[in-house]
């Protein structure tokens, strides 16, 4: 249930990395529901693991927001900037009798855990919880390291998941956490909290792996007397091999896959159907359309599947549905960033290119076809394929046949989608072959592949200069 106040949600992630898949995904989630619901969309950075944090890594994942289009309202804020505040909040759980320091080290530690085991005591009970106020002040007047750990209360913990429902845990099975590491930086639990509380959170959007997270996190809301937030964790995404998602999967980095010709739209509409379900058989859902759709109550329980194919299909539908002017930008940038267009291919008229474009992007699933299986339209430096090549042309009739069609194609009047198809046949028909060994050996001379759109078409996308251009080479390969 939505609470009076205007919705604040945020996404806070660990720039230990750059923006990933469940990241992304999240980050999407927490986007749409503000701006369904008018509310502010804030950005806060988890940056108090110092040895793997990076300022490459923040702009990395700055980066994969502003190409999704992932705009925030407030920040972004750094927890780095805050360790003052998380440090006054456990100081005051201590005094109030919420939080004790805790002089254990590690190795103390693993004696304790061993002793709990032996005599079967309680995981939360911890020695240092028994030391009187005056001896815990006293050993840390006196220079002693210490952590702070939460007390935690007997009884159980219980909240409803806006996803799983109502979730209960026995405090009994909770240890006493760590909040402030004895070199004073925060535990996640301890930021977050105060985080979210100073932030005015109102909905914790976030993945199921944190689930076993909240129990302790609440137990810190009640000590501090503040209300609670909502829940809802979203399901994990796994591989097609239903493992989670990892590297072994392929990029998981979100700008690996604009890398690879993705379309940002295509990309958020995917991830938006990752868990999630406008409750019909939609697919293909505009960022408006999917603001107007989207809430807590289409999330699936299920863990979802990224399947690269699915992607793929939605990519190519976002490449065939794109408007000209869209699609010709998208597709000069693509051949820039392979080195293919140059000042010679810029002179290229708009018409003639984007009737290339029209015979091509319906065969297109990333960007990246253009500048690879779709090259030969654009630059003159491509290479026949081996297995194509083998098959269409072993022929020792080509040749002279190939020369013929070159000597017609170059001496007739009108070179049209109709007079170069009745030039092949006509030739065809005379030397009592079919029409097909010619088709298949011109379509790999002209574009480099035995699969390509309709030879005749590309033989108006090419004109009859290059087109010419490209026999005489296929007669000098033959």
């Amino acid at each position: 249930m939505l609470r009076n106040e205007q919705v604040r949600v945020r996404f806070a992630p660990s720039p230990t990395g750059y923006l990933h898949v469940g990241g992304a995904r999240t980050a999407l989630f927490n986007w749409l529901f503000a701006r369904h619901y008018g509310g502010k969309f804030i950005l806060r950075i988890e940056d108090t693991d110092f040895a793997r944090s990076s300022e490459e890594m923040v702009e990395g994942i700055l980066k994969g927001m502003r190409w999704l289009g992932l705009t925030w309202d407030e920040g972004p804020y750094f927890q780095s900037q805050r360790m003052d505040r998380y440090r006054d909040f456990a100081g005051v759980l201590v005094k109030t009798g919420g939080a004790y320091r805790c002089f254990c080290s590690v190795e103390e530690g693993t004696v304790r855990q061993n002793y709990q085991e032996e005599n079967q005591l309680r995981i939360n009970e911890h020695p240092c919880a028994a030391l009187t106020s005056e001896e815990s002040s006293r050993r840390a007047l006196a220079g002693e390291p210490f952590a702070v750990r939460f007390r935690v209360p007997p009884d159980k913990t219980s909240f409803n998941d806006q996803v799983f429902g109502n979730i209960e845990v026995d405090n009994a099975n909770l240890e006493d956490f760590v909040m402030l590491r004895s070199d004073g930086i925060p535990t996640y639990h301890l930021g977050v909290v105060v985080d979210d509380l100073d932030m005015g959170i109102t909905h914790v959007i976030r993945g199921a792996d944190h689930i076993s997270n909240t129990p302790k996190q609440i137990l810190l809301y009640r000590a501090a007397g503040a209300p609670l937030p909502e829940f809802a964790h979203l399901p994990l995404i796994l591989g097609p091999d239903k493992q989670r998602l990892s590297k072994r999967h392929g990029a998981t980095s979100v700008m690996a896959y604009a890398e690879m010709g993705y379309l940002a739209e295509a990309f958020f509409n995917f991830l938006a159907l990752l868990g999630w379900s406008p409750g019909d058989d939609r697919e293909i859902l505009s960022r408006e359309e999917l603001i107007e759709l989207f809430s807590l109550e289409g999330v699936g329980k299920a863990n979802a599947v990224f399947g690269i194919e699915k992607l793929d299909w939605f990519n190519s539908q976002y490449i065939r549905n794109a408007s000209p002017e869209r699609l010709r930008a998208l597709v000069i940038n693509e051949l820039k960033s392979a080195k293919i267009w140059d000042d010679k291919t810029d002179a290229v008229s708009e018409d003639s290119l984007d009737a290339t474009l029209e015979l091509l992007k319906n065969r297109a699933r990333r960007l990246s076809d253009f500048s690879s299986n779709f090259r030969a339209f654009f630059t003159d430096d491509y290479a026949y394929d081996n297995a194509a090549a083998e098959k269409f042309l072993a022929d020792p009739r080509l040749k002279n046949l190939v020369s013929a069609l070159l000597t017609q194609y170059g001496e007739c009047d009108a070179f049209t989608l109709q007079s170069t198809e009745n030039i092949l046949r006509r030739l065809a028909e005379k030397e009592g072959i079919k029409a097909a060994l010619l088709i298949n050996a011109l379509r790999l001379g002209l574009t480099g592949q035995g699969v390509a759109p309709g030879l005749f078409e590309v033989m108006q996308a090419l004109g009859r200069k290059r087109t010419l251009a490209r026999l005489q080479r296929l007669c000098i390969y033959l």
